[in-house]
């Protein structure tokens, strides 16, 4: 059982910075970082496989970073250039291997985080 422990959410204008971290039991092969906002379904944000691959959804590229500190145990996502629309719950996921290496999408996590709220105000 892997157990993920997120942090650094908060309330910030657009344009704005926000890093997140994710304290994990362990680092797995693959993490990643999922939101939620109200309404709408848990969507991929950016995952890394191994040490080095790492992956975004479109509208993030460029503004988010993901990376992880083996010696800390912790996942973080850098998160420039906010916009209004990257609020939502942010979560932490963890999986020990992947499924046709959909590593964007939640079925392919087994361990989750309990999320951190993220408001970015226009």
């Amino acid at each position: 059982q892997v157990q993920l422990v997120e942090s650094g959410g908060g309330s910030v204008q657009a344009g704005g910075s926000l890093r997140l971290s994710c304290v994990a039991s362990e680092l797995t092969y693959g993490m990643g970082w999922f939101r939620q906002d109200s309404g709408k379904e848990r969507e991929g944000v950016a995952a890394i496989v191994s040490d080095h691959y790492t992956t975004y959804v479109d509208p993030v590229k460029g503004r988010f970073t993901i990376s992880k500190d083996s010696a800390k145990n912790t996942l973080y996502l850098q998160m420039n250039s906010l916009k209004p629309e990257d609020t939502g719950v942010y979560y932490c996921a963890a999986t020990h291997s992947f499924y046709k290496f959909m590593v964007l999408d939640p079925v392919s996590y087994n361990y989750w985080g309990q999320g951190t709220q993220v408001t970015v105000s226009s």
